[in-house]
């Protein structure tokens, strides 16, 4: 990453989730001062973090008051079925905490300089047509029939974001991060998922496979929001995601070359449906097309180191090996 900047108070709400674990162990080992904030504080829970309950203000805003930086990756998975209990609180596990933070950033003596919040890619349409970047990507949830959980999914983004932007703190910057599937090769990731699959020789594509699918690898993921940390011009709304997003059927193919599956058995979406509800998740993340471009960050002069899939899947394979 070549010179790094002087080390930074980070705050990170739901810094023990899969990204915010991410982004807390890297910038722990980097010399920064990271504070998490959880609903999870046991002695398993990550170093420096302090409770909270997501819901309403306490001490946990001193951290905030404090800090340089402010990274939010709150939120309840979204790793279930979309009934209507779940549903839910996994709207209201994203804006009412983003909410909170806002208020307390409005009330700290000396604000942070940086907010970025977590959005998702998933934001924008079904889209084989074309390419979605920040200034001409088409939002979803309008288009003539969207599955009903694809229009949930767009609208809590919405709102997320609705609530991020109408938080009113003048002095400091603001980003939300539309970030696309981060690949990382840690245990019960996505990346973990699909090896699964493809180790028990059912990593063909999935439905049609024309899908496209937008990923970031994790060393990408962290170098952005360096970057972004360091570029104090940009602010508003980020694509986080490879350059190249590819076919279902391309990005499977690759990811079998790189274990080295020899067979790779297709699923046809009624499988994936059947398969899903026996998981208790939802077949979205992988029937979705989401076709995302980062051009501000390109066009900001950030340069990926895995800009390709095959290259980034060849790493990714030999990491999670590795571990």
């Amino acid at each position: 990453m070549g010179v790094r900047r002087s080390a930074l108070r980070i705050v990170i709400p739901g810094g023990t989730g899969q990204i915010g674990r991410l982004l807390t162990n890297y910038f722990h080992a980097a010399g920064d001062d990271v504070t998490v904030i959880a609903r999870d504080t046991t002695p398993e829970a990550l170093r420096g973090t302090i409770g909270w309950d997501g819901r309403t203000l306490g001490a946990w805003t001193e951290a905030i008051d404090a800090a340089d930086v402010v990274i939010n990756m709150a939120g309840r998975s979204v790793n279930c079925r979309y009934n209507e209990n779940n549903r839910r609180i996994i709207k209201e596990s994203r804006t009412q905490t983003t909410r909170l933070i806002g208020q307390a950033i409005a009330a700290a003596k000396h604000p942070p300089a940086l907010w970025m919040n977590a959005s998702t890619a998933t934001i924008y349409r079904h889209s084989f047509d074309r390419a979605m970047d920040e200034a001409t990507g088409q939002l979803g949830g309008g288009e003539p029939n969207v599955p009903d959980t694809w229009r949930f999914s767009i609208d809590v983004a919405k709102s997320w974001e609705e609530v991020f932007f109408q938080s009113v703190t003048p002095g400091t910057r603001k980003i939300a991060l539309r970030t696309a599937i981060v690949m990382a090769p840690s245990r019960g990731g996505t990346l973990s998922i699909l090896l699964g699959l493809v180790r028990r020789g059912l990593g063909g594509a999935s439905g049609s496979g024309k899908q496209f699918v937008s990923w970031i690898h994790d060393e990408d993921f962290i170098r952005a929001i360096e970057f972004l940390i360091d570029h104090e011009q940009i602010d508003g709304i980020v694509n986080l995601s490879s350059p190249n997003p590819l076919p279902n059927r391309e990005f499977m193919q690759a990811l079998c070359d790189a274990w080295g599956a020899r067979i790779a058995i297709p699923a046809a979406a009624w499988m994936l449906e059947v398969a899903a509800a026996f998981m208790g998740t939802e077949t979205e993340l992988v029937l979705k097309s989401r076709r995302v471009i980062p051009r501000r960050l390109l066009d900001a002069g950030f340069e990926f180191q895995f800009p390709a899939w095959p290259e980034a899947a060849a790493d990714l394979v030999r990491r999670w090996r590795l571990s």
